[in-house]
């Protein structure tokens, strides 16, 4: 039976106990309290002789602490297992994030617990880097691009081991240990040319034709132009100002003639009513997203891209062409017009938010000149 005294210089108890080998081992139990001090021995003592027996497993030990913790401050201690704190951190996401992210988070939550295994049912701290690498290699493996794979570990997946780190339940997050995949070097993309984006608006029908314009006459990217609002378009000053998503930063595009005649066109909504109301709030990716929505668009208008990367298992075939070579052909059409890369660089979104904030008249009307430059489509007639 395990006993208790103090050393003079001290005021905690100091426990005497016999470990598995019958050796009688002395340690500061930490505390005032006689009483918890001599649980504190017991379960040392109990601790030690199941261990030698083979007959100690981790649940126990975080059992006996999270007991004496309670004791002790009336609280005891919170061991989250990998898969219960996914359900517990899903739970809580729930009517705080957007329907289509909370699916994806719980999309991604449940193939990793299954790649997990019985590894799932461990601790959250003993999910190290080496789990989130072999769950980013089976994703790649089953034929998704590096950049899906970076995607779902680096944000998705991340997003729970980040929040735990944040309430002390892990000391790091292991999606920071893992390196990114990297796009072979021979994955160049090509850009759209005049003639296939003459085809690609005959062939849009509704807010396509629109979505398609936005995307020759301004370089944004899909989902800031199905997101876009009315309160973004100042039609009488010709101008476009927008908040990118993917970067936070703030745009000021002047409105091409033919991207300006489509929108006046079209019944106005107020402040934040979508510009695209047939598109707005779909998301990007998915069989039915925006992106598959313009490959038939494409394939209907007759334009196909090379054939990047060939898709095996879950993925799909990595073409050349896609709604982002819009983007491309928009800065491609500048730089071949002779517009200087800084103006570029303010109508494609790579300048600060202060610079934009600080637009003089003159820079204004720089921009405009740039834009004039673009190709003309004349789409819809």
């Amino acid at each position: 039976m395990p006993s208790l005294h103090k050393r003079p210089e001290s005021p905690f108890w100091v426990a005497s106990y016999q470990d598995a080998l019958g050796r009688w081992l002395k340690k500061s139990t930490k505390t005032t309290d006689r009483k918890l001090a001599l649980k504190i021995a017991v379960e040392w003592e109990n601790a030690a002789h199941a261990g030698r027996g083979n007959r100690l497993v981790e649940s126990q030990v975080r059992r006996v602490f999270s007991e004496i913790m309670e004791q002790a401050t009336g609280s005891p201690i919170h061991f989250h297992a990998c898969r219960d704190w996914f359900t517990e951190w899903l739970a809580g996401k729930d009517g705080t994030t957007a329907p289509r992210t909370l699916v994806k988070y719980k999309q991604v939550a449940n193939d990793f617990l299954t790649h997990l295994g019985i590894r799932a049912e461990l601790p959250l701290p003993s999910i190290s880097p080496a789990d989130i690498r072999g769950f980013r290699d089976a994703l790649a493996k089953s034929g998704h691009s590096p950049n899906t794979c970076n995607q779902t570990v680096r944000k998705t997946l991340s997003a729970p081991f980040e929040a735990a780190r944040r309430l002390g339940y892990v000391t790091v997050n292991p999606c920071h240990g893992v390196e990114a995949l990297k796009e072979s070097a021979d994955l160049e993309r090509d850009v759209f040319t005049p003639k296939q984006a003459v085809a690609l608006c005959k062939t849009a029908k509704g807010d396509w034709l629109g979505v398609i314009l936005a995307g020759f006459f301004t370089g944004l990217r899909l989902s800031d132009i199905t997101e876009m609002r009315w309160e973004s378009i100042d039609l009488n000053a010709g101008l476009l100002k927008v908040k990118t998503r993917k970067t936070g930063k703030t745009v000021i595009i002047p409105l091409a003639p033919e991207f300006a005649d489509w929108l006046r066109s079209q019944p106005r909504g107020i402040a934040k009513a979508p510009v695209f109301p047939e598109l707005a709030g779909q998301a990007g990716p998915g069989r039915n997203g925006l992106s598959m929505q313009f490959k038939r668009i494409m394939e209907r208008a007759k334009i196909k891209g090379r054939v990047l990367r060939s898709g095996k298992g879950e993925g799909r075939n990595t073409s050349s062409l896609s709604f982002h070579s819009l983007r491309h052909s928009f800065n491609s059409a500048l730089a071949t017009a002779g517009v200087a890369q800084e103006i570029r660089q303010k109508l494609t979104g790579h300048a600060s938010a202060e610079m934009n904030a600080r637009y003089t008249h003159t820079e204004i009307e720089t921009l405009r000149e740039a834009v004039a430059k673009l190709p003309t489509l004349a789409a819809g007639k």
